[in-house]
């Protein structure tokens, strides 16, 4: 057989050596046709035992399963399809991996050149079919990548051909990381700590050597220790907050807007460990970006770090009197309760992120819990696959995911999973109001909306989830809330969907209702 009848599968053993050469571990396909040497030489790997292959029917499923193990992991993890519309499948998983910085791998099978512009079937240009993707025609150099990247492989007839499939497995060595240069940093302005998504530890290292309030997101990677609760009421309503002479922000703040409001002022110093894609308005002059930061000199002194906690202590006080137990803020502190030491909670966005956001408590350091959410574009699309990805590609003691109703539909193909199939052991809980509650308590849940707020909004559907699980063969569990810690406290294997039905009419009063006591709780002190 001559070469040129094998350059199919060459060109597939050449990916997947390349690939074990880079330590990936896990690659997802979508099966297709002219893919169909990628996938064969894949399956055989998977067989040798040098590779985890995942198999998804749904491009857009299969790149948010990728994109999860690759965020989990903070490795390389490729995600296969074949040409045509498969491709534009994955553009929502490659919009988010480049705007949290994730190191998918987009491995897409093409036709010949000479076709492009052609009517040939399934023929369309895929070079650089994904804005702000790195476009490469080789496997990347190195094990470490800052993003996405799109590898689009051209294969010729024939495309399969038997094939005894053999890897020659070397080490390809990454170049040495480069050296970091640290902001130094002393005490003297009043400073904050702002800890958005993945700023991970040391946003927390800086707050706690420093003596700074520590504001962190949940899926910062640094909500723990001393960091506050009810920041963003704070920030809101506190007078302390008007004393801010300074901040300091890691990772990717979008979650709150009394945090961007923070982070849009120009009357104050704001260092931010990052560059204008982590830092969500346009940058004035007042701010800095910088690699990192440390301090270089004694701690603060201790009473601006105590006035931000006092606050807090008032303001969470306020919110848990509040609270009945049948609210979604109930819902979030049950499942963030239930998250053990070295477990790991993936966190929708819309509500349940921001519900988690006002009430969880930070936990100790040092118990390697992993939060983490689509936090890139903060979309809703791909969640159920994104969170059983990063379960797949992370040990954990307990793996939980927590979303909203209408995520848990938008992404439900997540859960078609085939009997060949890795699954993790994973509970994903849903806290179901019919809708979109978020849109209740911004500007659009005004009463001059109120003729239109259900049908272009709350979009309820009615939808029976029980019912789509057991089309998907997943067991399913309806709870209260006041049910819920003590069915997330059950030994369980595989996949799990626990319903938690709640109501939403007076979503818009309650938010009133937890700002006005936070803000009378903090202007009596």
């Amino acid at each position: 057989m001559t070469r040129r009848t094998q350059a199919s599968v060459e060109t597939a053993r050449h990916l997947v050596e390349q690939l074990l050469g880079h330590q990936v571990t896990d690659a997802v396909l979508a099966p297709g046709s002219r893919s169909g040497p990628l996938a064969l030489a894949l399956a055989a790997a998977d067989r040798q035992g040098l590779i985890r292959l995942h198999v998804r029917v749904d491009e857009r499923e299969a790149a948010f399963l990728a994109l999860g193990m690759a965020k989990a992991s903070r490795r390389i993890v490729p995600v296969v399809t074949t040409s045509g519309t498969a491709v534009a499948n994955l553009h929502p998983a490659m919009l988010e991996a480049a705007h949290a910085g994730v190191p998918l791998l987009a491995v897409t099978a093409d036709r010949p050149a000479r076709l492009r512009g052609t009517g040939a079937n399934q023929t369309t240009d895929q070079r650089q079919i994904f804005p702000g993707v790195p476009f490469v025609d080789v496997v990347p150099r190195t094990g470490r990548l800052d993003g996405p990247q799109h590898l689009n492989l051209e294969l010729d007839e024939p495309l399969i051909t038997p094939t005894e499939w053999s890897f020659e497995v070397g080490s390809i060595s990454d170049p040495a990381p480069a050296q970091i240069r640290r902001e130094s940093l002393t005490v003297g302005p009043r400073t904050v700590v702002v800890a958005g998504d993945d700023a991970r530890q040391p946003a927390r290292v800086l707050a706690r050597e420093a003596r700074w309030p520590l504001l962190a997101e949940p899926s910062s990677g640094s909500r723990n220790g001393e960091a506050l609760v009810a920041y963003r009421l704070v920030l809101a309503h506190s007078p302390v907050a008007e004393r801010i002479e300074r901040v300091i922000s890691f990772g990717h703040a979008t979650l709150s807007r009394p945090v961007t409001q923070l982070l849009s002022r120009t009357d104050i110093e704001i260092v931010h460990v990052g560059n204008q894609r982590t830092f969500p308005v346009p940058a004035g002059a007042n701010v800095r970006f910088v690699d990192g930061a440390e301090l270089r000199s004694d701690p603060d002194e201790p009473g601006w770090l105590a006035e931000w906690h006092a606050a807090d202590a008032a303001a969470t006080a306020a919110i848990d009197d509040l609270l009945d137990g049948s609210t979604g803020y109930d819902v979030a502190n049950a499942v963030h309760a239930a998250v053990p030491p070295g477990g790991l909670l993936f966190i929708g966005s819309s509500s349940p992120i921001r519900d988690l956001d006002l009430v969880a408590r930070p936990y100790v350091v040092g118990e390697r819990r992993l939060l983490i959410a689509n936090r890139g574009l903060a979309g809703i699309d791909g969640t159920l696959s994104t969170a059983i990805g990063a379960a797949l590609a992370r040990p954990s003691s307990r793996a939980i995911a927590y979303v909203g109703d209408l995520t848990f539909l938008h992404g439900s193909n997540g859960l078609l999973v085939g009997p060949a199939e890795p699954r993790p052991d994973l509970t994903i809980v849903v806290v179901n109001d019919d809708g979109g509650s978020i849109f209740s308590t911004l500007e659009q849940g005004a009463p001059a909306y109120a003729d239109s707020f259900e049908r272009v909004y709350a979009t309820p559907t009615g939808a029976s989830i029980g019912a789509l699980c057991a089309g998907y063969g997943v067991t399913h569990q309806q709870v209260s809330p006041a049910q819920l810690a003590g069915v997330l406290a059950e030994p369980i294997a595989g996949l799990r969907v626990i319903e938690v039905p709640i109501d939403r009419a007076h979503r818009r009063e309650l938010t009133a209702a937890i700002s006005s006591a936070v803000r009378t709780a903090l202007a009596s002190r």
